[in-house]
């Protein structure tokens, strides 16, 4: 059985998505189980795992492009894994590469390797410019949000309002609440929790 797997990245994507379904269904897959959640996000991408279990001996997970699948070449190794000890192939269409032969398991490696390559390099030339920004005076970082914040939090804390409902009024995280509570001297006993 031809099990497929659609992702995009956001909401916004869809017409990616229903090209996805469009193309898995073009060749035949008979589950096709689709999700919108980026790559980099640590969120457990539910369908995909769905999409595993789902998967028997002899099937094969097909994906149209290999970023629809792993969000890293670590991720793709443990995914791959998992597929290869349930004796389950993997297929993905662009490329044509299919790991239920030799070829097409040598073809992932080479793929994933130098897409790791690849992702070093962008992220080694990244650290290169913001040095240099840096360096240059022109880059500052983005602002701190809730530092920005910090005499609306001290006040509303000493009104008696607690931490988590200081953050949620101003749309900070709790964590940031607690820091600026902490530097300020500002106790944060069981009352204000």
């Amino acid at each position: 059985m031809l099990v497929g797997y659609a992702r995009t990245s956001t909401v916004d994507q869809k017409a990616g998505l229903e090209a996805q379904q469009r193309d898995l269904s073009d060749i035949g897959c008979e589950e096709i189980f689709t999700e919108q959640v980026s790559s980099v996000d640590v969120a457990k991408r539910e369908k995909l795992e769905e999409a595993i279990k789902f998967a028997r001996k002899g099937d094969v997970l097909v994906v149209t492009k290999l970023d629809r699948l792993a969000r890293s070449v670590a991720h793709l190794v443990k995914i791959t894994e998992r597929l290869e000890a349930k004796g389950v192939a993997l297929r993905i269409l662009d490329g044509a590469i299919d790991t239920s032969t030799a070829n097409g398991r040598l073809m992932l490696n080479m793929l994933t390797s130098i897409a790791q390559f690849e992702r070093e390099i962008m992220l080694e030339r990244q650290r290169e410019g913001i040095a240099k920004a840096k360096a240059d005076g022109k880059y500052k970082g983005r602002k701190p949000t809730a530092m920005a914040k910090a005499d609306e939090v001290m006040k509303l804390a000493r009104e008696g309002m607690p931490p988590l409902k200081i953050a949620k009024a101003l749309g900070i995280g709790k964590s940031s609440v607690y820091r600026i509570l902490n530097e300020g001297d500002v106790k944060t006993g069981p009352a204000l929790r």
